[in-house]
């Protein structure tokens, strides 16, 4: 008896009319900016369950999002062979002897995995083979690409704008109006009722869609449930938890007989990942490595080509330029990792330098040893660049506070904080930075002076890597990038706004992202020695006020801010001796303005209380704004 392969459950299926690209459906980084063209969704029964699993899903994460615009495509004529292979794979891989439902594509950092990943959506997408895709990152687009919450969300919402697979879509919005609260469940739960259920007895036929890609995988960040920080005790969950149990449902899925597409995952060979496919799905899984078997050198050739030409007509060079012993030396530096020539290449284009200079500059980076470290060159170029700032550690400093530490997140939010509020946050004096990201354009897409909205991106997460290694980065290397952010955010109190001049209405669109910073500044602040610099008052009034900004998606947020201050501040102090008068003068003046108000606050029986029981973290509810003590009367 023949074995069946892994798409046999449709065979003989006729008369159907399955799967179809989505080029009508414009997507773009904000969820509330997504124009569906499929009405037959909208405009019926359905429009409410379309709407819940939108509030759910990571925009940025499809392939042909608007965040992506600028995301790493495979140069045209590069990477041939494994786009090829992945391809003919998706199309033809039920042929094979032992059929596989997973590719896993891994290799080293800067070894082009998600431009192949980019190249390889766009091509399936004109080919009818793409069913959804999700594109991780830790360190660019919207925050919600960092996590697993919005992942089976984003995959269902492609399944249902996509008009060939409208029973399909029916069943998932069908699933989302009878359980709202699915996305709350575990991952597989979501994975089997929005994915595999609405699958199973569709028929299909040649034209429908096949594939599922999943890119920087490794990327996903772990989801804290708890408040890591009010119980330090409790240990913060792994990155590699949330990544094994993404696989883990994907592998359940691919297993499923009736889950009808192939899944490709690319990720770095990190050791959980590694570990997964080796000892798990390797019946599952094949494996493609992106080592010199796939010519990396010839593609980068090729790329240097294109790059230099372009260069050639907008400096009118000799075609000759620069010689072949250049492009070669460029090649052989790279040691395979593509990040290295397209660095150098946006390095050389820039305008800090005629073209020629700014290679010579390049070749004359030492050449380095890869046997200890393979990303030496790479590590060299960071270096340089990085130096041609005019405060090269300040800029590393401020590089670590925006794509490290995100402490000017709002966790809250979707979006990274834009560059204009990153600026004005970091600003000692206004235009500084300017000044020190001066030469960097190169490693960090700027947005221009008059964008208000853009974020910060880095073009490779492998900079964040090397920001992360002394052992690489060296007098580079930032212990504590923590030191200022407290020291700007205690300035900014101090002030009572940035060090640049604002409009009214512009400080106090500022003053509102500005106080929904978690104030990891409180041990700082206990250490002043002139506290009554600090308007405690003022700072009380502005969280107050902000929870009645139009622009506020947490109010408790506030009020946990006033209750982490109000509680870090005692925790010097010792339970038999009066309190520090830092923690008289603070805690006075936060309750003085806070009653004024009409918060809900403890009592001093309240802290007796707390006192001799040795508690410094008052209660979640012991501080409240009007707001929610009017709700808590209401129910």
């Amino acid at each position: 008896m023949s074995k069946p392969t892994a798409m046999s459950n449709f065979h003989g299926a006729h008369n159907t009319n399955v799967g179809r690209d989505i080029n009508n459906t414009n997507i773009g980084g904000d969820v509330n900016n997504i124009h569906a063209e499929h009405h037959h969704y909208h405009d019926g029964r359905y429009r409410n369950a379309v709407n819940e699993l939108r509030k759910h899903i990571a925009a940025g994460a499809m392939h042909d999002s608007a965040e992506r615009c600028d995301a790493p495509k495979c140069h045209p004529e590069t990477r041939v062979a494994v786009q090829d292979g992945l391809v003919g794979w998706i199309e033809n891989g039920d042929k094979e002897e032992e059929p596989k439902k997973i590719t896993w594509v891994t290799g080293p950092a800067g070894g082009g995995k998600t431009a192949i990943m980019g190249s390889t959506a766009e091509t399936c997408q004109k080919k009818g083979l793409l069913a959804c895709c999700f594109f991780f990152s830790s360190f660019t687009g919207s925050t919600n690409r960092r996590f697993k919450r919005c992942l089976v969300a984003t995959l269902a919402y492609q399944l249902v704008q996509d008009d060939g697979l409208r029973d399909v879509g029916e069943r998932i919005l069908s699933c989302v109006e009878r359980n709202p609260a699915i996305f709350e469940r575990q991952l597989e739960v979501q994975l089997d009722q929005l994915l595999l259920q609405p699958l199973r007895g569709i028929r299909r036929d040649a034209q429908s869609p096949k594939v599922i890609l999943i890119d920087g995988l490794d990327e996903c960040q772990a989801e804290q449930y708890g408040d890591v920080a009010r119980s330090p005790q409790d240990a913060a969950r792994a990155n590699e938890a949330d990544q094994t149990e993404i696989l883990r449902a994907l592998l359940k899925a691919a297993n499923d007989p009736l889950f009808p597409f192939r899944i490709i995952i690319a990720s770095r060979p990190e050791p959980a990942i590694q570990s997964f496919f080796t000892d798990i799905a390797h019946h599952t899984t094949r494996k493609i490595f992106l080592d010199d078997k796939y010519g990396p050198d010839a593609d980068m050739l090729l790329f240097l080509n294109s790059k230099f030409k372009s260069i050639q007509l907008q400096y009118q060079l000799s075609a000759s330029w620069p010689s072949d012993k250049v492009k070669q030396t460029l090649v052989e530096n790279a040691s395979g990792q593509f990040i290295y020539v397209a660095a150098a290449m946006r390095f050389i284009e820039g305008s800090s330098a005629p073209p020629q200079e700014l290679l010579d500059q390049v070749m004359a980076l030492r050449r380095q040893d890869v046997s200890s470290n393979p990303f030496a060159p790479l590590d060299a170029l960071y270096t340089h660049i990085l130096n041609s700032s005019p405060k090269p550690l300040l800029a590393a400093r401020w590089l670590c506070i925006i794509f490290r530490t995100f402490t000017l997140e709002h966790s809250a939010s979707i979006q990274k904080p834009s560059a204009r509020f990153t600026q004005l946050f970091l600003e000692s004096s206004p235009g500084e930075a300017s000044y020190v990201f001066r030469g960097l354009n190169s490693l960090v897409s700027i947005p221009p002076t008059d964008d208000h909205t853009s974020p910060y991106s880095l073009f490779h997460k492998s900079l964040t890597d090397f920001l992360e290694d002394d052992s690489r980065c060296r007098s580079l290397y930032v212990d504590e990038p923590y030191e200022l952010d407290s020291t700007r955010y205690l300035q900014i109190w101090k002030d009572k706004g940035p060090a640049t001049p604002l409009s009214t209405l512009e400080k106090g669109d500022f003053l509102h992202q500005f106080l929904e910073i978690y104030p990891f500044f409180t041990f700082d602040l206990s250490r002043e020695q002139n506290l009554e610099m600090y308007d405690v008052a003022w700072w009380v009034r502005s969280q107050d006020e902000s929870t009645k900004h139009p622009n506020c998606e947490n109010p408790t947020r506030h009020a946990d801010s006033i209750q982490t201050v109000f509680s870090y501040i005692h925790l010097g102090c010792r339970w038999y001796q009066r309190c520090r008068p830092e923690c008289r003068y603070i805690r006075t003046e936060m309750l003085k303005e806070l009653q004024k108000l009409g918060w809900k606050v403890p009592g001093r029986l309240h802290l007796l209380r707390y006192r001799f029981r040795h508690v410094d973290w008052i209660e979640i509810n012991d501080i409240r704004p009007p707001s929610a003590i009017r709700a808590a009367d209401n129910t």
